[in-house]
């Protein structure tokens, strides 16, 4: 079983054991849906999403069989979980810790390895790379990646001279 995070519990929201989750999980709409299943915390206690709503910044849940902010108070900045297994994911579609660890290539040459997927803006998504033994970032749109072959896992890129 591989554990995702998606979140953390920040807070409560009113008395009927509404809680707030603060998330930038990349598939929101996949896995806040009544009826998901969430592990909470270090032990990754099971609950069950009864419902959802956005509000703000925050994702707003209740679990099935909590009808009280002290039953949920326990879940109080406690991290938040899903089975990997549990998130339908579509061919084309791809968890960010996925791309970690594959091949970089260019013109069909092995230049490097990605280390790292990380955000310079909500929007503006960057492959940290290990290439010739120097960290490099290629920008994640179509103009550099040019194709994601998760099941060979590689990732064909072209890049501009200057970049490495």
């Amino acid at each position: 079983m591989e554990y995702i995070y998606i979140g953390k519990i920040v807070n409560t929201h009113g008395i009927k054991g509404e809680l707030r989750i603060l998330s930038d999980f990349q598939f929101i709409n996949k896995v806040f849906v009544p009826g998901f299943n969430f592990y909470i915390g270090k032990d990754k206690i099971k609950e069950t999403v009864k419902t959802y709503r956005h509000h703000k910044i925050f994702e707003m849940v209740t679990f099935v069989g909590y009808t009280d902010i002290n039953q949920v108070l326990k879940y109080l900045n406690e991290d938040v979980y899903i089975l990997k297994d549990d998130l339908k994911l579509n061919k084309e579609e791809y968890l960010d810790s996925d791309l970690i660890g594959m091949k970089i290539i260019e013109n069909d040459n092995n230049i490097g390895t990605v280390t790292d997927i990380t955000y310079a803006s909500k929007n503006n998504k960057l492959i940290e790379a290990n290439i010739n033994n120097k960290k490099v970032y290629i920008p994640f749109n179509k103009e550099f990646v040019l194709d994601i072959n998760l099941q060979d896992r590689v990732i064909r890129v072209k890049l501009i001279k200057g970049m490495i």
